[in-house]
């Protein structure tokens, strides 16, 4: 993300004019860029740091105390993975406002490494099956039986991970080779291990737009699951009571609110800050605003469902769930997340003059991204402080509901390292593959045609198929 200045001369009516501009600006990399990413990397060590202290001094055997790292691990899974989706669903439907966003958002899937080396202690703070622990897995006495949730979530998190940089390199492949024939320098070199034997052949070019669409059913595919083995084996069963066959759903919901507010915060620093603001205009902000109010509604509608089940069926352990999750010590985390998830962007994205605008959805996603950190912080950070003795399959009365577990140093350090750690990579990844899809602007022109309507010319855009 390099800061182009306005002024600067380039055309966008033809195919050359889109490539040179656009492959101008991703050569060259401005002070504010290199500032960024200095900070974002101390961040990310001091994260490190308090890993290490973290583990050094209080290793993997309480659980409350890596509850704030569960809800960080959580929190990039359901934002900044997520955000390849962004780039799925309107490239399926064959939307054309979205080719200015879609390796925007699909480089987020570098954030891939981050959140695979980040579960890996999970599996050792998680118990094996043989203590009687909830769990849908079928348990048989043996070595390998007792840590199948540990394999089965593993294999999850990496295959996801792996699903989203293949999408981002098939997508990337036009791209890469054009750097790898005109480019210089290192970008030359990895562009030329990367790009392979592209040659843009009719039959490369049928293979990538197919590709794309399996990888992105395969990915979504990845999401929904792994997101179902981390609330199954990695939340809920921490918690007496907590059954509940609509939340995993609901947590790969979330991800898609979190993706697309991710998306959305991402193009206002890339048209503030990194000099595109010809291609990042009103009608991107619009569509990815439409979208952002949508789950907004739809958070209520699954929120509101899985209560509905606890409130009346009142049992011990449900109402136990409640306390713990709702109505007790995390009450005021709980209303925090109603108002910046639902009660903001649905109040605020109905009315046009926001709406409608290049800075009012990103606003609003700044707002939902935060609510999203709290709300994963509310789950995880209760479940985990839930005492290890305690009878899951007993009624469990109301007055062991534990304290709020408020973050220390340790848990600031490792919460704000990880996130920088990802922000970090995507910014790396921009170095390497241009954060605007130069291929598809250049398709774009294809479909696209100005006429004179009245007294105004219109721009009139055709569809692939």
């Amino acid at each position: 993300m390099t800061h182009i200045s306005q002024n600067s001369a380039s055309d966008h009516s033809t195919s050359n004019g889109v490539t040179s501009d656009l492959f101008r600006r991703h050569s060259k990399t401005g002070n504010l860029f290199k500032v960024s990413a200095l900070v974002l990397a101390v961040l990310f060590v001091l994260g490190i740091v308090g890993f290490i202290l973290r583990i050094s001094s209080d290793g993997t055997s309480n659980n409350d105390k890596w509850g704030y790292y569960a809800a960080v691990f959580a929190f990039i899974l359901t934002t900044a993975q997520g955000a390849p989706m962004v780039a799925i669903a309107p490239r399926i439907v064959k939307a054309h406002w979205r080719r200015s966003t879609s390796r925007a958002a699909e480089l987020w899937a570098l954030s891939g490494f981050i959140s695979t080396l980040v579960f890996v202690p999970l599996i050792l703070v998680l118990p094996g099956l043989e203590d009687g622990r909830r769990s849908f897995w079928f348990y048989h006495e043996g070595e390998v039986a007792r840590y199948i949730p540990h394999y089965v979530g593993a294999l999850s998190v990496v295959a996801m991970a792996i699903a989203g940089l293949f999408l981002l390199w098939v997508s990337s492949l036009p791209d890469l080779a054009y750097i790898r024939d005109h480019g210089t320098g290192w970008r030359q070199k990895w562009a030329k291990v990367f790009a392979r034997g592209w040659q843009g052949t009719s039959w490369q070019w049928f293979m990538v737009n197919h590709r794309m669409g399996i990888l992105g059913a395969f990915y979504f595919m990845m999401l929904v699951f792994t997101h179902f083995v981390i609330v199954a084996d990695f939340l809920m069963p921490f918690v007496p009571g907590w059954i509940d066959a609509l939340f995993p759903a609901t947590h790969a919901f979330n991800a898609l609110q979190g993706g697309v507010a991710t998306v959305l915060v991402t193009l206002f620093v890339m048209r503030k800050f990194g000099g595109y603001s010809d291609f990042i205009q009103f009608d991107q902000m619009w569509g990815l605003g439409k979208l952002l109010l949508a789950t907004s509604l739809l958070w209520i509608w699954f929120s509101f469902s899985s209560f509905m089940i606890f409130w009346f069926g009142k049992k011990p352990n449900e109402l136990y769930t409640l306390d713990l999750l709702m109505t007790g010590p995390y009450l005021w985390l709980f209303v925090a997340v109603f108002i910046l998830v639902f009660i903001v962007p649905f109040f605020t994205l109905i009315w046009n003059p926001v709406r409608r605008s290049t800075w009012g959805p990103p606003l609003i996603a700044c707002f939902v991204l935060v609510g999203t950190l709290f709300d994963r912080v509310r789950l995880y950070v209760a479940a985990y402080s839930v005492p290890a003795d305690a009878d899951m399959h007993g009624p469990i009365p109301l007055d062991l509901v534990p304290a709020a577990v408020y973050p220390d140093v340790f848990d600031i350090l490792i919460t704000i390292g990880v996130i920088a750690g990802a922000v970090l990579i995507y910014m790396l990844g921009t170095r390497l593959i241009p954060v605007i899809n130069v291929w598809e602007q250049r398709e774009l022109l294809i479909y696209q045609v100005h006429k004179q309507f009245h007294r105004t010319e219109v721009q009139v855009l055709g569809k692939p198929e």
